[in-house]
């Protein structure tokens, strides 16, 4: 459940959870990081959804306030990034301590004209990157118990930032010099 409510609206992070329930069975790890892993995919159609659905009712309101940075303009910008890079910032936002409920929240915004092709990449994105997260941290604590728990405490946020830029780099490095 809290997997589903941080994938959406609220701020604690899942594996806060996760952890100390593979701990406290290590035998079941698996079960918990896909427990963990649907609940978060399914909060994170949850947050889609309210995109989709608000920011329609509330976006000329928000123009009209004038609050730094949210303009047409950088909307317009926004959209054409996730356009061309959906997948990235989803998984970016999946797998990281970025916040994730802010990206399926503005995901829902930025698609909401574009039909079912993004919500496609949308889920597949959360799905991978999310099950990545929960699995990999379940894993470790499933197998290595406490003694992993410093070092995920201490390296496991920088570990998954730099996997990740190490990823996007690969394949812009792929891209470019092809």
């Amino acid at each position: 459940m809290l997997a589903l409510a941080e994938s959406s609206f609220f701020p604690v992070p899942p594996d806060v959870l996760l952890a100390p329930l593979v701990l406290g069975n290590r035998r079941k790890w698996v079960r918990f990081a896909l427990a963990c892993s649907v609940a978060s995919v399914v909060g994170g159609i949850v947050g889609y959804t309210i995109g989709l659905t608000v920011w329609s009712q509330i976006d000329q309101t928000v123009y009209a306030w004038r609050l730094p940075g949210i303009s047409e303009a950088n909307f317009a910008k926004a959209t054409a990034w996730y356009a061309e890079y959906n997948f990235w910032i989803v998984f970016a936002a999946g797998f990281t301590p970025l916040p994730y409920k802010v990206i399926t929240i503005s995901a829902g915004v930025f698609f909401k004209d574009s039909g079912w092709s993004p919500f496609f990449v949308f889920l597949l994105a959360s799905t991978v990157s999310r099950s990545a997260r929960f699995f990999l941290v379940a894993g470790l604590m499933g197998r290595l118990g406490p003694r992993i728990t410093p070092v995920l405490d201490k390296y496991f946020n920088l570990a998954c930032v730099v996997f990740v830029v190490l990823l996007v780099g690969g394949f812009l490095v792929i891209k470019y010099a092809l």
